[in-house]
């Protein structure tokens, strides 16, 4: 036998290793591995660990194998290999051996290396342990600790989503919408409100566990809400006996719902209780402290947010009461249209804004529509836009021209001493020839959709808005006009109706053409349709909507009248003013005097231009009488009176009374003030 073989069988003077009491006392075995001769010593403590009796071990670690499942088996043989190669002086490992039961458990070992001078491994002195209990423990405080985690996030979370709940119902949807009832592990809550010294329930439990008569409750009463309210603590029901026991009256009703356990909390806000949050357990006994805190936390939470969703609500409904107030009460019937208005007021409880609408009925079979928005969100806006209806409703009603009534709704906007200005669109509308004359200050343009259901943006030429012209002087507003024919439908709006959160306006203004196009016809849905869009993108801000539909032609009214201003150097007024009459006169019943009139009528309206220093206000009329007749008259601000005279040498002037002599049955001129009124009159056929 030469040496390396004799060296291989030869073991460590010190061997085996001395056991350490201290670890006997520590459910813990030693080993002692010579690697030269391949022997494991292993103590009586450490074969219990492996679960071997004395007499079953050889000393040969692959006796060992019996109890180390063989993918163990590789990962430790593995891993003592790379620490034998790599020059490591110790290991560690946590295994499973199979038990004689056929039970897995978890054990652990950790071996030092010893080596002699050259380097070269020659012992492994280690320990061996039943970490089975180690584990557990530690994977119970981690559960511990994930659980608590999970239940702080609960709370966190819930908080985080009721702070976007403005409303009651809205705290509600997010208590049983968030997932936090699951997370809880409660089958469902009740929910009641303190309202003049009663519990209101507003939040029921499961399908059928509604208890009549319980709707309105008083605090003195035997049921658990009005316990915690009493108490202002909360109360925690472990067990059904408990509650059976606690609650005679209540318990019957509810027993069949399966209930084993119950938590009703007290919701305080400053100090004083608005109410009660009531959470019920199918499969649940007895709450541990955590749970009480964590339950304690999310009541106080729930309690800040009701208590701003109630002030908000009451807050809302006073500033929408207040709006409500300004707004007409009721849309007067108007021949020959058919109207629809909608008001949706803002979400923002006081932050309530000044749109508004109107509808004035004038003389002649005339109407006038208003669609106005104040600037700013609060009840001072709504107060001025108040008294701004009011003041355009007396100035369209005195009868004065759509420009004028504008301009004077300015000044009176701008005396008013507010800082506030209004964007608003006047259109009065002449329903026996569907001319609209529209005024707009700053405010958005009107739609149109036809009868086949086509829709387009009317352009209308505006000016600054309500307050702004007047405080610049500029107190022109240049009236446009349109034809609607018959099933033809104006649309007056806000801008609220078209505001998209990160588009333009003009993008708003597509999309809502594109709905009119595929709405309704009926002009009521079509109203509703409209404004259920602005819910369903959550729009924030108020909005107006007016639709103005002219229903078939119908008989003319006595006194039919149409107005129009025309500045100097405005051509596009004077233009405005030569479709409106031919508009008229056909609409009227005399197509075939409709040339004749529009010149005669160009005719004055060019001369108070040419000869005055302002504007001129050209206006149509039917007269009933012995005979029908169509009257023009042209007023402007200077007092001088027209004559009529021959033209001159060049033959380009004088001509302009010579020509409505000729033209009109009748013409005159009438003093007005501090103006004129330069006047002819058409004798037209009998209508039908």
């Amino acid at each position: 036998m030469d040496d390396r073989v004799a060296g291989a069988l030869s073991l460590p003077d010190d061997w085996p290793a001395h056991p350490d009491l201290s670890l006997a006392l520590n459910r813990m075995g030693s080993f002692d591995w010579d690697l030269d001769s391949g022997l494991m010593h292993m103590e009586q403590a450490a074969l219990d660990v492996f679960d071997l009796r004395a007499d079953e071990y050889d000393n040969k670690p692959t006796t060992l194998g019996t109890r180390v499942p063989p993918d163990e088996g590789v990962r430790l043989d593995a891993m003592v290999t790379q620490a034998l190669k790599s020059g490591r002086k110790n290991y560690g490992a946590y295994f499973r051996i199979l038990r004689r039961d056929g039970t897995l458990q978890w054990t652990h070992t950790q071996g030092f290396v010893q080596r002699d001078a050259t380097g070269r491994p020659r012992r492994i002195i280690g320990i061996v342990r039943d970490a089975t209990q180690e584990l557990a423990d530690a994977t119970a405080r981690h559960e511990l600790d994930e659980e608590r985690r999970r239940r702080t996030s609960l709370v966190e979370a819930t908080t985080a989503a009721l702070a976007h709940a403005r409303t009651v119902k809205d705290v509600i949807d997010v208590l049983k919408n968030s997932q936090g009832l699951a997370h809880l592990g409660a089958t469902s809550l009740v929910m009641g409100l303190i309202e003049a010294g009663r519990i209101h329930l507003v939040a029921d439990g499961p399908e059928g566990a509604f208890v009549p008569g319980t709707r309105y409750t008083r605090t003195d009463e035997q049921y658990p809400m009005s316990e915690v309210v009493r108490t202002l603590g909360p109360r925690f029901i472990e067990s059904a006996e408990d509650f059976a026991d606690s609650y005679p009256v209540l318990w019957p009703h509810i027993s069949h719902l399966g209930i084993t356990s119950a938590a009703y909390l007290p919701l305080i806000a400053q100090a004083r209780p608005i109410g009660a949050l009531g959470l019920l357990y199918s499969d649940k006994d007895g709450f541990t402290a955590d749970e009480r805190n964590l339950l304690v936390a999310l009541g106080s939470s729930i309690a800040q947010s009701l208590q701003r969703a109630m002030l908000y609500e009451q807050e809302h409904d006073l500033a929408e009461g207040l709006q409500q107030a300004m707004l007409p009460r009721r849309i007067p019937d108007v021949p020959g249209a058919q109207i629809a208005v909608r008001y949706r007021s803002a979400r923002l409880g006081r932050d309530i804004g000044g749109d508004w609408y109107d509808v004035i009925p004038l003389p002649g079979g005339r109407v006038g529509t208003v669609i106005g928005d104040v600037q700013g969100h609060d009840t001072h806006a709504a107060a001025v836009m108040g008294q701004l209806r009011i003041v355009l409703r007396a100035y369209a009603a005195e009868g004065h021209s759509p420009a004028t009534v504008m301009a004077r709704a300015s000044v009176f906007l701008h005396e008013l001493d507010t800082d506030r200005f209004a964007t608003c669109t006047y259109a009065e509308a002449d329903l026996t020839t569907g001319v609209v004359q529209v005024v707009r200050a700053g405010h958005v343009d009107p739609l149109v959709r036809d009868a086949d259901g086509s829709c387009r943006k009317v352009l209308v030429e505006g000016g600054l808005p309500l307050g702004l012209s007047a405080e610049f002087g500029r107190l022109e507003y240049p009236v446009s006009t349109v034809e609607l024919d018959p099933g033809q439908t104006m649309v007056l709006f806000t801008d609220g109706l078209v505001e998209l959160p990160g588009a333009d306006l003009d993008e708003g203004m597509q999309l809502l053409t594109a709905m009119i196009r595929n709405g309704p016809e009926d002009l009521q849905r079509l109203a509703d349709r409209l404004c259920e869009s602005v819910d369903e993108r959550g729009g924030e801000d108020d909005v107006a909507v007016l639709l103005l539909r002219r229903k078939a032609a119908h008989a003319p009214q006595p006194g039919g009248r149409l107005q129009q201003h025309v500045g100097q150097n405005d051509p596009e007024a004077l233009s405005s003013a030569r479709h409106m009459i031919r508009a008229a006169v056909r609409a009227w019943g005399a197509k075939e005097r409709a040339d004749e009139v529009e010149l005669a009528a160009d005719e004055l309206t060019t001369n108070a231009l040419m000869h005055t220093d302002g504007g001129a206000i050209v206006t149509i009329r039917v007269l009933t009488g012995p005979e029908r007749r169509l009257r023009v008259d042209v007023e402007d601000r200077s007092s001088a009176l027209p004559r009529r005279r021959d033209a001159g040498d060049a033959g380009v002037s004088g001509r302009g009374l010579m020509l409505v002599d000729r033209l009109a049955d009748a013409w005159g001129v009438e003093s007005r003030g501090t103006g004129k009124c330069v006047w002819c009159e058409f004798v037209i056929p009998p209508r039908g």
